[in-house]
């Protein structure tokens, strides 16, 4: 299993998490509240934490190219979301 995670320090974490929920839920099962989220995509998962400074992001997969792809969504997206503040995620391994 390989685990990734990322920190965006923002004051519209919240907001930023609820959005990306929201328009993931449309293709694949999601489900979120203000403060947290998990999202199940068919290469892999993601769950989200917000609080008032920063969205963090931990995402699942089972191989390389599955958490490539997952990661690539993600940054797309929250780039589009966050243009504003054109927030960049910066993933690392987790154990």
């Amino acid at each position: 299993m390989i685990v990734v995670t990322s920190t965006a320090h923002t004051a519209s974490a919240s907001k930023y998490l609820q959005q990306l929920c929201k328009h993931f839920a449309h293709k694949v099962p999601a489900d979120w509240d203000s403060n947290k989220g998990e999202v199940s995509f068919p290469f892999g998962f993601c769950q989200m934490v917000a609080t008032d400074a920063s969205l963090t992001i931990r995402c699942e997969a089972d191989e390389d190219q599955s958490m490539a792809r997952m990661k690539g969504v993600i940054d797309s997206h929250i780039e589009r979301f966050a243009w504003r503040e054109e927030l960049k995620l910066e993933w690392r391994p987790t154990a």
